[in-house]
């Protein structure tokens, strides 16, 4: 053992478990391949990372950091059209957090099996079954929280000031990917400053680590300002989106727990149980408490369902070092091997099921009908024509279509297209793309209907625009989608 700062002992930690993890993690990436190869098409949120990426890439978009934009953006560039290459860094992501869920349990003193338990559960965790294949923030962000608390639980066994500096990087990562991360790392400051180990506090790694952080995440704060941190806005959106999409604060309470998985689920909970209760885990009670105060927030503020993505694995890993000590009896081997078939069943009907939820031509009627409704305009009408969606979907799909179509760029005044760059001046007309352009009608002299493209999904001709596009967008600027 080595002897580090301050008196602190590092205590030798288990063997990692290659054998039985690794083929956990290749068999959980290699279904997710599948199901980035076999899936019928986008799902909405990687066709907006795509059109943000393509067109807009910037420090900061209304929404989110540009991390994943610019992995999407990096993809087009290597494979265009490639949904594959598009969903290989979420697809090597989910692989990454299984193996980081072991290596979290071999922290804690677990061994072979328990380890292996742990990347199970991470494995089988329903939502990250799911969407684990698509090109998401909400896809890379389960394996950055769990990098970072990873670094967290080593640091407290090693004592190894070195990693903070490092969790202040991985830090910096997730809150240009996504920015609950900062939020997680304000909870658990307070909960180590509440259970412990305080002497973390007073390492001076430890914000040496944190002026990583923000230096690499200040470009993307500096764009929030500037822009009015539309961010902070999003906080009051997505709770008034739960009630239909989640059922409300209570849906968001309960899919918060269920989205663990099966083996998440059962496992967290005695997990849970066990940092409150044993000794050995006396150092690590910060867990429990960090994992009380992020639920109580997701819950009360109606945020979303899978915002407690990486941090199952924690609690499961606990859980499953516990029952690694203690003698296996047979209603115990029983119930784990029922849970791991329940799991393992219900994570391939999850996988296919996510296959086949997108309609793979959704974004292709929506360019088909505009793209023939901007080559029926005159040549110079053409030329002062602009694309409008009504929402980022509409304006993303597209976008998205825009190269195989020889459609021009989109714009749009929802979610993040309200911060882009207007409309040029010399553009007096627009094909608009949603199901009432209520809000526009004020700037237009005259507004036709050209075509209904799917249910409520309509094409209009917009012309002779009153306004300009600059008070156009600052009256018509929303964040909501209707």
């Amino acid at each position: 053992m080595a002897v580090l700062g301050g008196g602190d002992v590092s205590r030798p930690a288990p063997p990692f478990a290659a054998a039985a993890v690794l083929p956990i993690a290749a068999l959980t990436a290699l279904s997710h391949c599948a199901a980035a190869l076999l899936g019928k098409g986008y799902w909405f949120d990687e066709v907006y990372m795509l059109a943000i990426g393509r067109f807009h890439l910037d420090w900061g978009a209304a929404d989110q950091p540009p991390v994943t934009p610019a992995l999407a953006a990096l993809a087009d560039t290597v494979a265009p059209g490639s949904l594959v290459t598009l969903r290989a860094p979420a697809v090597l992501a989910t692989g990454c957090a299984v193996v980081l869920a072991a290596l979290i349990a071999r922290e804690l003193g677990g061994r072979r099996r328990a380890q292996a338990v742990t990347a199970l559960a991470q494995a089988t965790a329903l939502f990250s079954t799911f969407a684990g294949h698509w090109l998401t923030p909400y896809t890379l962000e389960p394996a950055q929280w769990l990098l970072l608390i990873w670094l967290l639980v080593r640091w407290i066994r090693t004592r190894d000031d070195r990693l903070l500096v490092a969790a202040g990087a991985a830090t910096g990562l997730a809150a240009m990917t996504k920015f609950q991360v900062l939020l997680l790392c304000a909870v658990l400051l307070l909960g180590i400053a509440w259970c412990g180990p305080r002497a973390l506090l007073r390492r001076p790694l430890l914000w040496v680590g944190a002026a990583v952080a923000l230096a690499m995440v200040s470009p993307t704060l500096v764009w929030q300002h500037v822009h009015g941190w539309p961010q902070l806005q999003m906080t009051t959106v997505v709770a008034g989106e739960a009630e239909y999409l989640y059922g409300g604060r209570a849906g968001v309470a309960v899919q918060l727990i269920l989205f663990a998985g099966v083996l998440g689920v059962g496992l967290g909970v005695y997990g849970a149980w066990c940092l409150l209760r044993h000794a050995e885990f006396r150092e690590y009670r910060f867990l429990p408490a960090v994992g009380v105060v992020l639920y109580v927030v997701f819950v009360a503020t109606a945020g979303r369902p899978y915002y407690l993505g990486g941090l199952y694995a924690p609690f499961v890993a606990a859980g499953a070092v516990c029952l690694e000590s203690v003698s296996p009896g047979a209603v115990r081997r029983w119930a784990l091997r029922v849970g791991t078939v329940t799991a393992v069943a219900a994570t391939v009907a999850i996988l296919v099921l996510s296959m086949n939820i997108t309609p793979p031509d959704v974004g292709d009627r929506i360019a088909k009908a505009a793209a023939t409704a901007y080559r029926d305009l005159p040549e110079d009408e053409r030329d002062r024509t602009v694309l409008l969606g009504e929402s980022y979907i509409t304006a993303a799909y597209l976008d998205g279509a825009a190269p195989r179509y020889g459609l021009p760029q989109a714009y749009g005044t929802n979610r993040s297209y309200g911060y882009f760059t207007p409309p040029p001046d010399t553009a007096d007309e627009a094909l608009y793309v949603g199901a009432e352009p209520d809000g526009m009608r004020e700037h237009f002299v005259t507004v036709r209907n050209l075509a209904t493209i799917d249910g409520d999904l309509k094409l209009f001709l917009l012309r002779e625009r009153r306004h300009p596009w600059p008070q156009i967008w600052s009256e018509q600027r929303s964040l909501t989608v209707s």
